[in-house]
């Protein structure tokens, strides 16, 4: 089944949903009023609990596989399962809740596995990260930064050759709704020769996509480019947070350590590879007199139809906004199509050194900016480095966050014939330094 050849589902509130209607279907892992976390489904304004699904019969064959590997309190194994297996679990989702499913009355009846989703359901990790990459394959960001700093001189030589990225801290992981907690680490003030130690002043974020990994690799062998599709699950939100302070200070030479490993904010739900797959595009063609990438990153099907056409939002509200009851702000709108490389270009390089890649992995794709004003991905780049204020419908200005402020990250995918799909949303509030 596709996603034009079922429209509409039973689930009412699915029909016309921002994020999640029918043609979604993310996974993800929640708990019920302190319950043990299981795994379950997003449809319209309600979580499928999967647990209790296969507990009643509603699974057999390769579908009733992958519930079961949903069903250990995260997605690793499922993820492991690899293309297959999401497929069958999809395809039997869309027949339970389509409209019309000869099903729909056992459904109902046993309503325990339909629940309310922004009831009592707490949202969990989808998955145990055992290792998180952050990359910076949003061109239009590395440019913008770059001349803050290197006016004449912005992408340094590397940039269009190698997908570059840095080890991040797995550990620090958590899903939209955790608080961010101010970091301290020793800043270099400026004028000054030695640095001190106290709170972040220059709190940031950075709108990302976040990309799980299926099916891993040996240790010692690599993925193939033109295979490397098919070890990517799906993806998530992400917001990597970053002390610019601290940044500016320790990045030298060996790159980003506390600035960043503090907490990586992710959306819960993990929208997979098949729902995303109408919204493909070509990777956009590179500018004239660009190097073509090395063999091992060049595949003609992944640059027909690797790229992925997502809108990218990002949105600030803060105490006082919210104590006028003031709608969040837009802060920027831009799209995953500013990705220099290919998620399966990330995958092939990651590995190509052998590597090893597991069920679970989490790569960030990097700050995912556009061009213009409006489409920044930062606040270093919307304040030029802390040079220019934002204004906000509350009369305050932002040069970088304040405590109180909450980032609001949001996605969507639009295509003519096609039913919309979105992310959920990826939330974080800054809380005062201990």
């Amino acid at each position: 089944m596709t996603q034009t050849s079922i429209t509409r589902s039973w689930v009412a509130s699915a029909n016309g949903h921002a994020d999640f209607p029918l043609q979604n279907l993310p996974l993800g892992i929640f708990s019920l009023n302190g319950s043990a976390p299981r795994s379950g489904v997003a449809i319209g304004e309600h979580i499928f609990d999967l647990q209790a699904a296969l507990d009643a019969g509603l699974f057999d064959g390769a579908a009733r596989t992958a519930v079961e590997a949903t069903c250990c309190g995260h997605l690793n194994a499922f993820f492991d399962l690899g293309r297959s297996a999401r497929v069958a679990l999809r395809e039997r989702l869309l027949e339970l809740f389509a409209e019309g499913c000869t099903l729909q009355s056992k459904i109902e009846l046993q309503s325990a596995k339909l629940l309310p989703l922004a009831a009592d359901c707490q949202m969990h990790l989808p998955a145990k990260v055992n290792d998180y990459t952050d990359f910076y394959v949003g061109i239009e960001h590395a440019q913008n930064v770059g001349k803050l700093f290197r006016p004449d001189n912005p992408l340094l030589p590397n940039y269009k050759y190698v997908p570059i990225g840095y080890h991040g801290r797995a550990s620090t992981i958590r899903p939209s709704g955790t608080d961010v907690r101010r970091p301290k680490g020793q800043t270099l003030p400026a004028g000054q020769t030695e640095p001190t130690f106290g709170p972040c002043s220059r709190l940031d974020y950075e709108l990302e996509l976040g990309i799980w990994i299926g099916q891993g690799n040996e240790m010692g062998d690599s993925i193939a480019i033109v295979d490397a599709a098919e070890h990517i699950a799906g993806l998530c939100l992400l917001n990597d947070w970053s002390a610019r302070d601290i940044q500016a200070w320790e990045y030298q030479p060996l790159g980003p350590f506390l600035s960043k490993s503090f907490i990586t904010t992710i959306s819960p739900w993990v929208v997979t590879a098949e729902a995303l797959e109408p919204f493909r595009k070509a990777q956009p063609a590179r500018p004239e007199g660009d190097p073509q990438p090395l063999p091992y990153l060049l595949d003609k099907r992944d640059q027909a139809a690797g790229a992925l056409d997502i809108e990218l939002e990002v949105l600030l509200t803060t105490a006082a906004m919210r104590e006028q009851d003031l709608p969040a702000h837009r802060l920027a709108l831009s799209n995953s199509l500013h990705m220099y490389w290919t998620v399966a270009q990330l995958v092939a390089h990651h590995s190509v050194n052998g590597c090893q890649l597991q069920a679970g992995d989490l790569f960030g794709s990097g700050t995912l900016s556009g061009p213009e004003a409006g489409q920044f991905g930062s606040l270093l780049e919307m304040t030029e480095g802390g040079k220019k204020v934002v204004e906000l419908p509350s009369g305050e200005v932002r040069k970088f966050l304040e405590d109180g402020d909450e980032i609001i990250l949001r996605a969507r995918c639009r295509r003519e014939g096609f039913a919309s799909i979105g992310f959920g949303e990826c939330r974080g509030t800054v809380v005062a330094a201990r």
